[in-house]
Formats: structure tokens, sequence, C-alpha cells
């Protein structure tokens, strides 16, 4: 019997237990709303008693493959035109965006940053609203929103108007990473996770292909009386609106609500997470849990491994036209020159997704791991010289493997912190911090260094150094922490025992440290 329906079925032998008499009819818990359930998917929940473990375990690859045929392509396609959005600056900065809006000098930096600085600005409020809205619907209505106002970029006259839309733009996308990473965590267990998160992360490499053939093809038309970088940007967000319908259509809000799958296999959805140990989602809003999140030194390291890789973010993506550039190639060229870093992101990051899912224990050291790579790329940009410009273009091509730490980290946050508020406003510092990074990426490319950006390459060496040993330091942490909780259990109680206990509290909005069977995922 698997620890899911064993806690089940400990609500049904042991009415008179604390946590079992929070659970004892679906209809109670909106009346019992400060002592029992308050998860959404809570009723769903409570009906798991109503079928046998057989018929639950008979159909659940069944859900999960609805679940892959539906869920994960929406979230693919939605991960790769939104950041074809962030690339667009990037891939428009190779025509004659920057004359025409006299962004010389720092304009540039300051126009790349402003997005991040929206994005910083609205990055805990738009997880908070996470926690309160139905994420299908707000998810869609940001995508929709974003559209309109990159097609409004091919309209700009001038270095303000430039600023303002970018600042728009970036408080619109600060939502959408996160809200793809809670509708992971609604639908896929921890085991299933980190692979499904490495292939939607994966689909960043894809934005990079599409955008440097779209960018190298329109950079070819000549006679359409429009300027082709207001092409790129009129093209994108004319994509982003005819998928933010579809995306409306389609994406659900929960399992409870998801009209692809009979009522049957909602409950088995549900059945299938509940062993995360944090529920589904609550809409309370707990300041205790607040206070926990700023105190707790996984969500700081995660938060910092966040600005480390924003950092590399901000500079790789809106330079690496600049970069590419700088070894002798013409703008065209390197525009399409990117495209092989896409080809590796696509491929590597999902291979970290099956290390991280078949082997135990192991995504911290993935982590690790496929650091080394980008960092021996950017010491071999730093150390060699400009006559071998094609070693430099391949060094540049390996920068593409940061969303591989990146999308790593994000299912650390996912996994390893409990209670909705806590993770809501985890979740909010890590992107705050990220877009932190972005900002100071942006901007410690001084272009009086080019073409070799000898300042901006040192500190994005940095970076990679302290995720390194953040990570490392975070291993250790929580791998000791588990093995405290389990030296904690006494008497009777198993770990087993603890773990039942653990998927009980989830669904009552307990947190990973006030659950003292939860533990942690290496």
């Amino acid at each position: 019997m698997s620890s899911r329906h064993a806690a089940q079925h400990a609500v049904e032998e042991k009415p008179s237990d604390a946590a079992a008499a929070n659970v004892t009819d679906a209809d109670d818990a909106p009346a019992k709303e400060n002592e029992g359930l308050r998860d959404v998917a809570a009723d769903l929940f409570l009906e798991i008693r109503n079928y046998s473990p057989e018929e639950l375990q008979s159909e659940r690859a069944v859900v999960r493959k609805k679940l892959d045929c539906i869920v994960m392509p929406i979230i693919c396609i939605t991960y790769c035109i939104q950041f074809l959005d962030k690339l667009s600056l990037n891939y428009a900065s190779a025509y004659s965006l920057i004359p025409d809006l006299g962004l010389e000098g720092h304009r540039y930096s300051w126009v790349a940053a402003i997005f991040n600085f929206g994005y910083l600005f609205w990055a805990i409020p738009a997880n908070l609203m996470i926690q309160r809205l139905p994420i299908g619907k707000y998810t869609g209505t940001m995508l929709f929103t974003w559209s309109i106002i990159l097609c409004c970029h091919a309209a700009v006259q001038n270095y303000a108007g430039i600023l303002v839309l970018r600042f728009l733009l970036g408080m619109f996308e600060a939502g959408i990473s996160p809200a793809i990473m809670s509708i992971v965590a609604m639908f896929y267990s921890r085991s299933e996770q980190p692979l499904r998160m490495c292939i939607f992360l994966g689909f960043n490499g894809m934005s990079t292909m599409v955008g440097s053939l779209l960018g190298y093809g329109l950079g070819h038309v000549n006679h359409a009386g429009i300027a082709s970088w207001k092409l790129i940007f009129l093209v994108i967000g004319l994509m982003n609106f005819v998928w933010s319908i579809v995306f409306l259509a389609f994406m659900p809000d929960s399992a409870k609500n998801a009209r692809f799958l009979s009522h049957k296999q909602k409950v088995i959805a549900i059945d299938r997470v509940a062993g995360n140990m944090v529920g589904v989602k609550t809409k309370q809003y707990r300041p205790a849990q607040v206070k926990e999140a700023l105190l707790d030194v996984k969500v700081w390291s995660l938060a910092l491994i966040g600005f480390s890789s924003g950092v590399i973010n901000g500079g790789v993506s809106n330079f690496g036209t600049a970069l590419i550039k700088g070894f002798g190639f013409s703008g065209i060229l390197a525009t399409l020159l990117q495209l092989p870093s896409g080809a590796i992101e696509f491929t590597v990051v999902p291979l970290c997704g099956l290390a991280a899912t078949y082997t135990k224990d192991v995504r911290c050291l993935t982590m690790i791991v496929v650091s080394l790579a980008p960092l021996g790329g950017l010491l071999g940009i730093r150390l060699t010289s400009l006559d071998h410009r094609w070693s430099l273009v391949g060094s540049t091509w390996l920068q593409g493997i940061v969303g591989a730490p990146i999308i790593l980290s994000w299912n650390l946050l996912a996994t390893n912190i409990a209670g909705h508020t806590k993770r809501s406003l985890a979740n909010g510092l890590w992107f705050a911090f990220y877009a932190a990074g972005n900002i100071v990426g942006a901007n410690i490319f001084d272009t009086r260094e080019a073409p070799r950006y000898f300042s901006a390459l040192t500190g994005m060496i940095v970076c990679y150094c302290a995720m390194i040993a953040i990570t490392a330091f975070l291993w250790a942490y929580m791998a000791w922490e588990n093995k405290r909780r389990d030296r904690a259990i006494t008497g009777e109680q198993t770990v087993r025992g603890a773990e039942e206990q653990a998927i009980l509290e989830g669904f009552k909005d307990r947190t990973d440290k006030e659950s003292k069977g939860f533990r942690y995922c290496l």
C-alpha cells in the first residue's frame, strides 16, 4: 500500500485522531476553516476513500498520459513564446533599432535593464496573486496583455517610449514562470517534476532557435515599408496574441476543473500529488508563514542562486549578439549564430531532468556538474584571443546551459518549501532576486570594453562559482536536516508513519518546518 493510500486509510481507521478529525467530511471543511482542510482540492482528496487502491492504481497511468498530452504541450509552447519576447530586443538590436531610437552608449543597457525593473517591481505581488486567483485564467490574461504591449513596440518612436513599454512588459511577465511552476506542482508528483520542468525550460532553447531563424529571415525583408526590428516585435506579439486565446480555452485552474478528466480521474489526479506533502493550493494568506520564509536559510540560499543566475542570464540574453559581432561577424550572421546555443539548451536541459528523475537525490549534484560547462565557456571567452573567433563563438554557445541550474533551483523551491503563503513568498523572492541579477547583468557590459567585455565576463564567472558553492551548502544542509528528523522519530512511529502524517498536514497548509514528517529532496 502506498503512503497516500495508507494516510487515507489512517483517516478512516482512527477518526478520533486530531488530523483525521479535520478530514471526516468534505461538506464540513468550509465550516472548519480554522481547523481543517483549506485546500482547493480538499473535497477530492476526501473522495479517495471511495475507491480501492487497486481502482486508483489502474487509472493512474491514464491520467498521467492525459496530463502529458494536454497540460505539458500548452506549458512548453507558452514558455517558448514568452522567452521569445525576452529575446526580441536582442534580435532587434542586430538591425537599426539602436540608431532609430537613439539608444547609443548606455541607453541600450538601460532599455535592456528596465524590463527587469518591471519584473522586480511586480515579482512578489504576482506570486501572491497566483495564490489567490484561478491560475489558468490569471496566466492566460497575462499572456494576452503582454502580447498587446509587445505589438506596441513596433509603434514606439523614441528612448522614453521604449523604456515605458519594456517596464510594462517586465511587469506582466513577472508571474508567468512561477505560475507555470505552480501548475506543474499541482499536476505532477515530486519524482515527475524535474523531468517535466526541464522539458518546458528546454523550450527556451527552441525559442532561441526559432528567434534566430525569425530574426535572420525578417532581416532580409527589404521592401516591406517597415523596419526589420519593428517586424520582429510585431510578429512575435501576434504569435503571443493567438496563443493567449488557446491558453485561456484549454488550461485548467486545477484538477478540479480540468474538463478533459472524468470525475474519478480528477480524484486520481489529486491522489497522484498527495505524496508531495504540500497539498494542491489554498487561497488563505498566513502571516506566520511570511516570518518563517524570511528566517529560512533555504529560501535565502535559493534566492542568492536566483540572483547569480540572473546576472548571467541578463548578460547573455541581452548582449549575445554584441559579443558575437565583436568576434568579427556581421549583425545578421550574429543573429543566426545564436541558433546552436538554443539547440544545446534544448538538448542538455531535459537530460539534466532525466538524471534528476531517475537517480535519487542528485538534484543539487546535477546543478553543480551542469554549471561547470558554461563556466568553462566563459573562461574560454575571457582567455581566448580574437584570432580564434570560432572558438569564441563555440564558447558562447555553452551559455545556453544556464537554463539547467535555473530550472533545477525552481524544482528545489517547488519540492522543498511547504505552506502555500511561504512558498508564494519564497517564489517571489527568488524571482525578485533573479530580476535584480538581470539588471546587474545587463549593466556590467560596458560598451567601452567592446568587443571583449572583460569586466562583465569576470563578473559572470564569479556568479557561476557562487552558484556552485551555495548549491553545495544547500545540499549539505538539507541532508543534515533529513537525518536529524529521522533520528527524532521515537516510540512506535516509523518513517512511513511520519510521511503519512505529512501528507495529511500538506492538505492543512502546514509548512515544511511544521510538518516533522516532511523530507527534503536533495
